[in-house]
């Protein structure tokens, strides 16, 4: 198999990284950012810091991803379908980044690979996507959302006699320390993501046997996801920070808390590659229906609904065509 058909994988993952950082930053400081806790550049060194020290904790995700989706032969049919999996996952990031809407990274990545191996006839391994994939997909936005409410009910009884003014002059300072931690979850998940493919890659082309992650396959993807969120993710912060609910210092606390201890949770625990996006999206909608369920604005949430709903499919139909494709040109 041509090196060069490896090469252009492993970078092609580190590209659907740099794009999950940019379309994904949103999901560590929306929340800081609209409560004006953090400035949006403030904001965006501490994700990119954040999301690179994650990247470089564990490597369960990793294995999940790398042989629990699929299994391509090692050949450079193989690297086809690793290629049009990643190609479809990027396709759809784009067009959701554009749009604005929070959709998940990760689902579209698991989505191409899925879209390319059924496509190519590839073993897909359903057992460990229903396991690992369809029912964290739905638990961790609704413990995301169960918890966050629980949560925001404690703090507001807590402090239910305080002042206003200097209650959220703490809260807004202790957005600083939920914000550093929603990034290292972030990290934590979906920098792992892209490890795994490349680990796919390398081992499909015959360069590398097992399921554990080089030291230099780490540092790259941590660093492009570093960068990539670095570059920010404006239009998806205005959604998830501004047109879902308005938010108040506590209430960031309480959503970004929540979000990043199932990240935490599902990442170290479980090994299943879930959503940042669904899960704080999912703690900002708890929070606010703590408020009254109007705070929340539920035609947003909505469409942020229909985006993680058609996510899967929607990669994986793009990476199935890019397959098709590809085969009219390549081995």
């Amino acid at each position: 198999m041509e090196l060069a058909l490896v090469i252009a994988v492993v970078l092609i993952a580190l590209v659907f990284d740099y794009t999950n950082g940019f379309h994904d930053a949103a999901n560590a400081i929306a929340t800081s950012v609209s409560t004006r806790a953090l400035t949006p550049r403030t904001a965006l060194i501490l994700a990119a810091v954040m999301n690179l020290a994650g990247a470089l904790i564990s490597e369960g995700v990793a294995a999940t991803i790398g042989s629990g989706i699929i299994t391509p032969a090692q050949s450079a049919h193989g690297m086809t379908v690793v290629l049009t999996g990643l190609i479809g996952a990027i396709t759809w990031n784009l067009i959701t980044w554009r749009l604005g809407l929070p959709s998940s990274s990760s689902h579209a990545l698991i989505g191409g690979l899925i879209g390319a191996g059924a496509a190519s006839a590839t073993t897909v391994h359903w057992d460990v996507i229903v396991e690992k994939v369809v029912l964290p997909m739905f638990l961790s936005p609704l413990l995301g959302f169960v918890l966050a409410y629980l949560v925001m009910l404690a703090i507001l009884w807590i402090f239910r006699r305080a002042a206003p003014a200097r209650v959220n002059r703490g809260f807004r300072a202790g957005q600083a320390v939920t914000a550093a931690a929603m990034a290292f979850g972030h990290g934590l998940q979906d920098a792992q993501k892209t490890m795994g493919v490349i680990v796919l890659a390398l081992v499909v082309g015959g360069y590398h046997a097992g399921s554990d992650v080089p030291l230099w396959v780490k540092l790259a993807a941590a660093g492009a996801i570093a960068l990539g969120t670095y570059s920010g993710g404006w239009r998806i912060m205005r959604t998830l920070g501004r047109k879902v609910i308005k938010l108040d210092p506590s209430r960031g606390v309480a959503a970004e808390m929540t979000a990043s201890g199932v990240l935490y949770v599902m990442a170290i625990g479980l090994h299943a590659p879930v959503s940042t996006t669904h899960t704080i999206s999912a703690a900002i909608m708890g929070v606010g229906a703590t408020q009254r369920l109007s705070a929340v604005r539920w035609g947003m949430a909505g469409n942020i609904l229909l985006a993680w709903i058609l996510t899967i499919p929607m990669s994986a139909a793009v990476a199935a065509l890019c397959y098709f494709l590809a085969r009219l040109f390549l081995p």
